[in-house]
């Protein structure tokens, strides 16, 4: 599966804002003006935009905790999901959600959830809701390798079959779930096995490698579209960054992160395989990473600068009107 110039060029842009984003709010929470806790996406950029290429505005996700990247691959405001994470009035979710529980649903972002295996049921029922629909629309559920260990993956799982809903399950493995590893975990040590031990199609793949992303998720998001119902992929990916912001990370060897910055960066990866050929220039990307970098500057600045919830926002936006 081939994607244009200006396909790459996206795909790159998502990824850059994605890393850039994480790593200053890695910065930006040291100052203690952020609220709440956050779990940074760094290092898994590759699996959100490589997944969300194949979407659009009408088809949905349904996130984790570690969120920011999901959001950004989806299409979200950067600018108002920095205010978001500031707790200010403007953000995406008016200042209320904060990180773990980014919405939009404009672009077919259904949240970021703080409940590990959260996401599929919420992502099953929009499947169910675009095959009975019939547009031909899908809906992915991201989780990590934490989540493949929940019973409520295992329902949702065992219904997207029995119901052939239009669903992608996307697990994105970085090995340690929160702070235990998957090989310890994970009783089959395969979590692609489990969910074909449902009756679904399952890949792995490497999820540093943006094109080995985009094409197995092309292939189920294919099925999905057809009529030919669910598929699940399983990324092997790591984390740059703890669990949570804060975490000491113990159970990582000493030089565990920088080894694995330098052999398993999803961008550097992209860069290498887009410009061998010609395709892109790195003068092309360079531009790009400046742009990004502005925009986040701005962002910041702006969420910095923005106004919180007032009193009177309080009891706004707890209730839905069906009338």
């Amino acid at each position: 599966m081939s994607l244009s110039r200006e396909g790459l060029l996206q795909a790159y842009r998502r990824m850059k804002t994605i890393r850039e984003f994480e790593e200053r709010l890695h910065l930006e929470i040291q100052t203690g003006e952020i609220p709440g806790f956050t779990h940074l996406y760094s290092g898994q950029e590759a699996v959100a935009v490589g997944v969300c290429e194949h979407l659009d505005d009408e088809d949905w996700i349904a996130s984790t905790h570690r969120g920011h990247g999901h959001c950004i691959a989806k299409g979200c405001d950067v600018p108002g999901m920095m205010l978001e994470i500031y707790g200010r009035r403007d953000g995406l979710c008016k200042g209320k959600g904060g990180s773990m529980h980014i919405a939009d649903m404009d672009k077919g972002m259904l949240g970021a959830n703080a409940i590990v295996g959260g996401g599929p049921p919420i992502a099953v029922g929009a499947a169910i809701a675009c095959r009975n629909q019939g547009r031909g629309k899908v809906a992915v559920a991201f989780g990590g390798d934490g989540s493949c260990n929940q019973g409520t993956v295992f329902e949702a799982l065992n219904m997207a079959v029995v119901l052939k809903a239009p669903a992608i399950f996307v697990f994105e493995d970085n090995g340690y779930s929160e702070h235990t590893g998957a090989s310890y975990s994970v009783g089959s040590g395969d979590i692609a096995g489990r969910c074909r031990g449902f009756g679904m199609p399952a890949e792995v793949c490497d999820g540093a490698d943006f094109f080995a992303v985009y094409e197995a998720v092309g292939r189920a998001v294919a099925r999905a579209r057809a009529g030919a119902g669910p598929s699940a992929i399983e990324a092997k990916i790591t984390r740059f960054f703890g669990h949570f912001e804060g975490d000491p990370q113990l159970y990582r060897a000493k030089d565990e992160v920088a080894r694995l910055r330098e052999s398993m960066d999803c961008l550097r990866k992209f860069r290498d395989r887009a410009t061998a050929d010609g395709t892109l220039t790195a003068a092309e990307l360079d531009a790009v990473d400046s742009e990004v970098l502005q925009l986040i500057d701005n962002s910041v600045a702006a969420a910095r600068a923005a106004t919180p919830p007032g009193a009177e926002d309080l009891l706004s936006d707890v209730y839905v009107s069906y009338q």
